[in-house]
């Protein structure tokens, strides 16, 4: 039997519920038929983290990362690609992470297109979303998640480039 994610599971910081998302099942609603991909690599996004949209306090565009975790929080980059995030720990924290790969597709603009993720996703509640949910999928071994350096953070501190915060399911599995 195919088992929704509950609440409970995204109430952990931004790193943990990266290492937890990989190989979890996500799941949008497309019409009459469900899309269901698997989750390949994740960027985390923390508190007081200056790569984070939260850094500088709330605003309109990132109030859904200060949302219970679980929340969807969807932004537009470079005026091109909505790009799909995860609210992690508790509501006001202002941490998530980044859905950077799927089955069949690396990058979050790809994802997103795939996916057919837009705005209106802002402010979902994963666990008890009819649109998009997430699925427990094949447990990933520790030794079988690479951590990297993030990618596009240029504008955030040399501490925070640094950190190994980007998790991905290692090519060898």
């Amino acid at each position: 039997m195919i088992k929704k994610l509950t609440a409970d599971f995204f109430d952990c910081d931004c790193e943990e519920l990266s290492i937890k998302l990989l190989g979890k099942v996500i799941c949008i609603q497309n019409g009459e038929h469900v899309i269901r991909k698997i989750i390949t690599e994740v960027e985390a996004y923390g508190i007081n983290d200056t790569a984070c949209h939260t850094y500088k306090g709330r605003t309109k565009r990132n109030d859904p990362m200060f949302k219970q975790g679980g929340t969807v929080y969807v932004y537009l980059c470079y005026g091109i690609h909505e790009i799909l995030n995860f609210v992690s720990g508790k509501d006001g924290e202002g941490q998530g992470v980044m859905i950077r790969g799927i089955e069949g597709a690396i990058g979050p603009g790809r994802v997103s297109k795939i996916l057919n993720i837009d705005r209106s996703l802002n402010y979902e509640f994963l666990p008890t979303s009819d649109r998009i949910w997430l699925e427990d999928g094949e447990p990933v071994d520790e030794d079988k998640i690479e951590r990297l350096k993030r990618v596009g953070i240029g504008y955030a501190t040399q501490e925070d480039q640094d950190r190994l915060w980007r998790f991905s399911i290692a090519k060898h599995m």
